[in-house]
């Protein structure tokens, strides 16, 4: 997959975007362990960038799915990981199932907001004893007349502090874990406040990611009309498989750019830091590691543009995706944490780039499904396991 000058205005526009309005704030989130936004989504919807893929009948651009992995990589360029995150869910979590399978007075009502950067979303997956392990939700919607009645909990949910609306993942019936799902547009605030059912149990702490609120949310008999109900009552647990594909490329692209920024980061240090008459950098062991780290990304951006490629071709990539995802945790975990190692006792400081990096880079193995998962996934496509992985 090339890029076209299409793609690199979009991610020079982003970038510019980044530079001056989140960068030089992103200190202060981190440190808020929040970031204001609606009014980055606002700015980014402004400029066209969160509905790149989506319907132009709703505001979005029509694009193919390249653009977005095109923007997810230049988010790399954000100088911490939780307000791409945030972007993320956004633009490829929450709103693609809405934007493929929403009914046109759905996607009027909750999508277009969300491009135009008027609504915040999130979306409702993960719960308390349910995570990686998506056919064992027990959030209940029973049925009501013309409307749906949901009790239950969501956890680790981004962006739920301030969303607008979820999207959640809910069971409609008693039958098989695999077809008694389905995905629900939820509202949660008007005029910035919760609706009646719906409490923030906590807005939970965590060891990066600073800046993303995520929240442990209770909904206690929710009334939702059953027309917000997204595409066939059941088929939720396939819609959410189907969005899994975009999530989990997204993941891998948007590692590229700050893996790559870490590396470089790394190697600029490495020629200033003088140690035993020479400097880090004159060290074979420094040269040979920076080196492979290098080649290990390049690697991983290879197989994230091959995945993307057949994936706008319209074949099913889940094992690629998978691949992409998998790997995109493992040196998230590896880059910084070897780089941090040649900063030294620099890199263990909180304010180190690099320091924050190894914080945030540790989820990427388990958000969005963890790497025993992801193998678990494979093993099946390799014909290893008898049995299905239960996401």
């Amino acid at each position: 997959m090339q890029f076209t000058h299409e793609h690199r205005e979009i991610q020079n526009t982003l970038k510019r975007f980044i530079q001056d309005e989140i960068n030089p704030h992103v200190d202060e989130w981190e440190a808020a362990e929040i970031f204001p936004a609606h009014e980055v989504f606002k700015g980014l919807g402004q400029l066209g960038l969160l509905g790149l893929t989506k319907p132009e009948a709703f505001g979005g651009a029509g694009l193919d799915y390249s653009y977005s992995l095109a923007m997810a990589e230049a988010l790399g360029h954000i100088d911490c990981g939780g307000v791409p995150m945030a972007i993320g869910v956004q633009t490829d979590m929450a709103t693609p199932a809405l934007a493929r399978f929403g009914s046109d007075e759905l996607r009027a009502q909750f999508l277009a907001p969300a491009i135009a950067g008027d609504a915040v979303g999130c979306i409702g997956v993960s719960e308390p004893a349910a995570g990686s392990d998506v056919a064992g939700i027990k959030t209940f919607a029973r049925k009501d007349g013309d409307d749906y009645i949901i009790s239950g909990q969501k956890m680790w949910i981004t962006n739920s502090l301030q969303a607008d609306w979820m999207c959640m993942l809910v069971n409609t019936s008693e039958g098989p874990a695999h077809k008694n799902k389905s995905l629900v547009m939820v509202p949660m605030r008007e005029n910035g406040r919760l609706l009646p059912g719906i409490e923030v149990g906590k807005k939970i702490k965590k060891i990066g990611m600073n800046s993303s609120d995520t929240g442990l949310i209770y909904f206690d008999e929710v009334r939702v009309p059953q027309r917000y109900r997204i595409g066939q009552e059941g088929a939720g647990f396939i819609y959410q498989m189907q969005q899994f594909q975009e999530e989990r490329l997204w993941c891998a692209a948007s590692t590229l750019q700050s893996l790559s920024n870490c590396i470089q980061w790394t190697v600029d240090w490495a020629h200033e830091r003088k140690l035993f008459g020479a400097t880090l950098a004159d060290q074979q062991w420094v040269q040979f590691k920076l080196a492979e780290l290098k080649a290990d990304v390049e690697s991983l951006r290879a197989l994230t543009y091959m995945a993307c490629e057949h994936y706008v071709a319209g074949e099913d990539v889940t094992e690629w995706a998978t691949m992409a995802k998998l790997k995109a945790g493992r040196l998230n975990r590896v880059v910084p944490d070897t780089c941090l190692q040649f900063w030294g006792g620099m890199g263990f400081t909180w304010e180190n780039k690099v320091s924050r990096m190894y914080r945030d880079g540790r989820l990427a193995s388990i958000g969005g499904g963890a790497d025993e998962v992801m193998l678990g996934i494979l093993a099946k496509s390799m014909g290893l396991q008898k049995t299905p992985p239960r996401r």
